[in-house]
Order: C-alpha cells, then structure tokens, then sequence
C-alpha cells in the first residue's frame, strides 16, 4: 500500500475493494488541517493544494484514497 507523506495524522484505516488491492484511507478534513497548520496554508490553498497535488496523482492500483466522512444525513441532503 502507497502511503501519502506528511499525513500519519489523518490516516483513519484500510480499504478494501473487491478484486482490487487494499488501499489506505485518510480523512479529506484532517488533510486540510495538517496542511494549514504545517505549511501555513489558508484553508483555500490546502484544499486546492490537496485536490490538483495529491488527489489529481494517480500512482497505480494502490493510490491512497481520501474520504470525506459525512453522515447519512448529509448525503441524503447532497
């Protein structure tokens, strides 16, 4: 599994799809977090820097995944 640097802080577990490789998973939030509160950024700029930097890199099968935890709520509300 490809690990994400810098992000230990929001790694939240493994996930498995079928017939796929397992994947780690980290939390979108506390990513953003960990790139204001280490690199200065405003939460603007960790959000763009996260999005074309680090979600728009695909490195194969085991790219990492990043969630966006909601509740069932919030998703019926989308």
């Amino acid at each position: 599994m490809l690990k994400a640097d810098g992000f230990d802080e929001a790694l939240i577990g493994i996930g498995r799809r079928c017939s796929q490789e397992d994947v780690l998973v980290y939390d979108f939030n506390k990513a953003i977090k960990i790139l204001m509160d280490h690199n200065g950024m405003t939460e603007e700029e960790a959000f763009e820097y996260l999005e074309f930097n680090i979600l728009g890199a695909w490195v194969g099968e085991e790219t990492p995944m990043f969630v966006h935890p909601m509740t069932m709520e919030e998703i019926d509300a989308l």
